[in-house]
């Protein structure tokens, strides 16, 4: 009985040193806006995370987040069950109604928990009537909102959290984190650029999911053809002097 009970206190304290140590971990990458040093102008779209806001929000049926309306189609399929879907409208820097976005998001199986990775692949269609369509394919790393607002909500006495946190899920394919941006069509036609989405959480819940949290796609703006034309003969010309 001695070996036992000093076998479960082993096992005990090294689930704890593990817990600690994901939770803790110096490894936890810094929430910095990777768009902050390019010259490029840009345009944001801000919606709303919380799943009565949405439009239409579905997923596997197995999250404790339920779908939005009730009777939508679930995603029962094995090459959707790790898959959630939301359609969300995106309205713009001064709150108006801006368009549609419709985000796939799927668990990805590169996540490194004791590396601070908890990734997730998407891919937004965003809809921008009398402007266009484009397309932001990137991958996602949740972990910081995971760690500092989702686990605090299972942890409390009270299944919630509240605060205040702010941070980039944006992690790539960009080499500085930032997600491809594809045009579609109207402005945006022939258009590649960068992106990165942010959240801003202020409550959240174990039984609902987000209560208070809101997203950013941070876009950058096309150029016009005549910019970049003038632009890319300053290069030449100063390349060869």
């Amino acid at each position: 009985m001695k070996y036992l009970f000093m076998l479960l206190l082993g096992i005990a304290t090294g689930v704890l040193m593990v817990v600690g140590f994901l939770l803790y971990s110096p490894m936890s990458p810094e929430g910095i806006s990777p768009l902050s040093v390019s010259e490029r102008p840009q345009f944001s779209l801000s919606y709303s995370a919380v799943v009565d806001d949405a439009i239409a929000y579905t997923n596997n049926g197995e999250s404790p987040i339920a779908t939005n309306p009730d009777k939508i189609a679930m995603l029962w399929e094995a090459p959707l069950q790790k898959t959630v879907v939301l359609v969300t409208a995106l309205r713009d820097g001064r709150g108006s109604m801006a368009g549609i976005g419709i985000k796939f998001s799927s668990r990805s199986e590169e996540t490194r928990l004791l590396q601070g990775e908890a990734l997730v692949n998407s891919v937004w269609h965003v809809v921008l009537p009398d402007q266009g369509t484009l397309l932001v394919a990137q991958a996602e790393n949740h972990w910081n909102y995971l760690r500092e607002v989702v686990i605090p909500a299972y942890w409390s006495s009270a299944d919630n959290w509240k605060g205040s946190w702010h941070g980039t899920l944006s992690s790539g394919p960009g080499a500085l984190g930032t997600g491809d941006v594809h045009g579609g069509s109207g402005r945006f036609r022939d258009y590649d650029a960068e992106a990165i989405e942010t959240l801003t959480a202020r409550a959240y819940s174990t039984e609902t999911g987000p209560v208070a949290v809101d997203g950013q796609l941070i876009i950058e703006q096309p150029v016009p053809a005549s910019e970049l034309s003038a632009d890319v003969t300053l290069k030449l010309r100063t390349s060869s002097d």
